[in-house]
Formats: C-alpha cells, structure tokens, sequence
C-alpha cells in the first residue's frame, strides 16, 4: 500500500542509446516540410536541440531532391547514436544523385552541396531498402557543441 511518505515507484528500464525511427512520405509537394518536422521533432524530443537546425536543413534538402529529380516516394529513416545521428532518404529511381558544382547564375543545383558543406558527411547508402533503389545519407555530431 503506497501512501504519501512512500517514494514513487519507477519502473527500471534499460538506457536505449539507440533510436531508429522511419517515415514514409508520397510522392507530393507536402513530403519535404512532413519529413522535416518529423526530424525536428524526435531530435527535440531526444535532447539534441543543437542538431535540429542543421538536421532539417539537411533533410529538406535531401526530401526536395526526391520530388524534384524521381516520380515516387520517398523512405526517411533517422538512426540516432550517443555520438552521432544519420538520415538517409531513399527513392525508387536508380539513378546516382548529381552532385554537380552549380555555377552562381544557377537558381538550382545548390542542394548537395549545401549539405556536403553543413554535415559531418555524406555518400549514398551501398544497399537499397526494399522497394525503394537508392539512398542519400548525411551525418551530424551528436555532441552538444
């Protein structure tokens, strides 16, 4: 019988220094802001308030590309990490992203650029994810800065 003198019971669960979380978005103009805030939101969420702004850019980014250069659906997965988070963004087009240097009249082309410059890294993933023929990654420090 608990009364008002008794600490409250808390049940012990196990740190979990591991988050992977998915999205699925359609092949709409909505999809970057949805995906977007689904980031803010489990990094706010999860204490790394300094990795949200540099985190939705990032992966409005990635999301644009996927509306603007293939025709389908876009899989977003985050996998944050003590030191480190990671968003991939995956699509059903095989084709490579074009990581091309856009010229200063160019009002395109800007967009892997930018994230080559604000994250720690960036490639594209080596395995497909079921339907979906590509992915796009960039890593954050997960480090308070």
């Amino acid at each position: 019988m608990d009364t008002d003198d008794d600490p409250p019971r808390i049940a012990l669960r196990p740190a979990q220094l591991t988050y992977d979380y998915s999205l699925f978005a359609p092949a709409d103009a909505t999809a970057p802001k949805v995906c977007r805030d689904f980031v803010r939101a489990a990094l706010l969420t999860l204490g790394r308030d300094a990795l949200v702004m540099p985190a939705t850019l990032c992966t409005s980014e990635l999301v644009t590309n996927v509306h603007l250069h293939t025709k389908g659906a876009a899989m977003l997965r985050l996998q944050v990490r003590p030191v480190r988070v990671r968003v991939s963004v995956f699509d059903e087009s095989p084709d490579p992203p074009d990581a091309r240097k856009a010229s200063e009249t160019d009002c395109w082309g800007r967009g892997l650029a930018l994230v080559a410059a604000i994250a720690d890294g960036w490639g594209v993933a080596g395995e497909r994810a079921g339907r979906f023929a590509k992915g796009v990654w960039f890593e954050l420090g997960g480090a308070e800065r």
